[in-house]
């Protein structure tokens, strides 16, 4: 099960949705310059925070979430600073939306000209561990 809470409302995610970046972090940051001696300035720190997680369908068969998820995400994204708790794989993670990422994206699986509640989505939320 995946969920995201704000502490008052609590929704649950489609649990077929994957964590696409998950092995893609890397927590050690290192700037390399050279020196007008020509030696080189080396600097290495552990990152604190920061770790991306994106979450989205395998593929557009997959993972489909009802418009009333789309709308709790919209409108979690629109609160600047919002920070949420997401519990994925029975461990909890403090995030924020990523949103020069571009924080939320959501996708009819059909398009109808008149949305409803039954609408089915494909989305992808970009989130970052803080």
């Amino acid at each position: 099960m995946i969920t995201l809470t704000d502490g008052v409302t609590t929704l649950d995610l489609h649990p077929d949705l994957r964590w696409s970046d998950e092995d893609n972090w890397h927590p050690v940051a290192q700037t390399v310059e050279r020196t007008l001696t020509g030696a080189l300035d080396i600097q290495v720190a552990a990152l604190q925070a920061g770790r991306p997680i994106t979450l989205e369908p395998e593929d557009d068969g997959s993972a489909w979430v009802p418009a009333s998820a789309v709308a709790q995400l919209r409108n979690w994204a629109a609160v600047p600073g919002q920070q949420l708790l997401l519990t994925l794989r029975n461990v909890s993670h403090t995030v924020l939306f990523r949103h020069q990422d571009g924080g939320l994206e959501a996708r009819p699986v059909v398009h109808y000209r008149d949305r409803v509640a039954e609408d089915w989505f494909l989305v992808t939320i970009r989130l970052m561990e803080i």
